[in-house]
């Protein structure tokens, strides 16, 4: 029977979404450990890649090798660099780009990468998915949700110059670590997927205080949100 994959970067994301998984069994292949298990009447399997881009696209083929994947979700935290943003609310990753991938010496846009283009694009299906469940969770007004682009980068973006110039290249509404790469192996395999994430912090000189502070939250807001879309 084929599974939802989903991938979390760090434990504290990881520890919510085990939180609404039932019947929870482990594996471990290639020292990463893969809990499969039961979310809202899916057969799930969850694994932690760890923080970067190489962690993150190592685990997502790990992944799709060893399980009969249906779709992928990336599902954690972010900074937001939209300033409409506020912490904990969620963005869905309509299309990712890598910020810090450039071969402009070569003529090329910032960001765009051979036999991929610029930006990757999450599955149609997927997005609208996630459009209805934004309706079934509308009348929760602590928190809003928006579609849109994601920035995926090996920084800890912390200025708010380089988050504006993010902004501005790519048109992103929030900056993480690890989507793009998930994306990128996704659609190279031709696996569906989708990225959620929450806002943790903003570039503000103050992200490291803000991240502490709110990864929780915001994963358990991802955690719920995963929730409503898999019903």
């Amino acid at each position: 029977m084929s599974k939802i994959g989903i991938i979390a970067a760090m434990n504290e994301e990881m520890q919510q979404i085990k939180n609404v998984m039932s019947d929870i069994t482990e594996n471990i292949v290639y020292n990463l450990h893969f809990f499969e298990g039961n979310i809202s009447g899916k057969e799930c399997v969850l694994v932690e890649c760890g923080i970067g881009k190489v962690n993150a696209a190592r685990t997502t083929q790990i992944l799709i090798d060893n399980y009969d994947i249906e779709y992928v979700v990336n599902i954690g935290t972010a900074g937001g660099v939209d300033t409409s943003l506020n912490v904990t609310d969620v963005v869905i990753g309509e299309k990712l780009a890598q910020h810090d991938f450039d071969i402009t010496a070569f003529g090329r846009e910032k960001g765009f990468i051979t036999g991929v283009g610029k930006y990757v694009f999450s599955d149609e299906k997927l997005v609208k998915k996630c459009k209805e469940a934004m309706e079934n969770i509308a009348q929760d007004n602590s928190y809003k949700v928006l579609i849109g682009t994601i920035a995926s980068g090996d920084i800890f973006c912390t200025d708010r110059n380089m988050a504006n110039e993010i902004q501005k290249e790519f048109g992103a509404l929030c900056v993480e670590m690890e989507g793009a790469a998930i994306g990128q192996i996704c659609m190279l395999d031709n696996v569906p997927f989708i990225v959620i994430r929450s806002i943790s912090d903003s570039p503000n000189g103050n992200n490291n205080i803000d991240f502490d502070e709110y990864i929780t939250i915001a994963s358990k807001r991802c955690a719920e949100f995963l929730k409503e879309l898999l019903k």
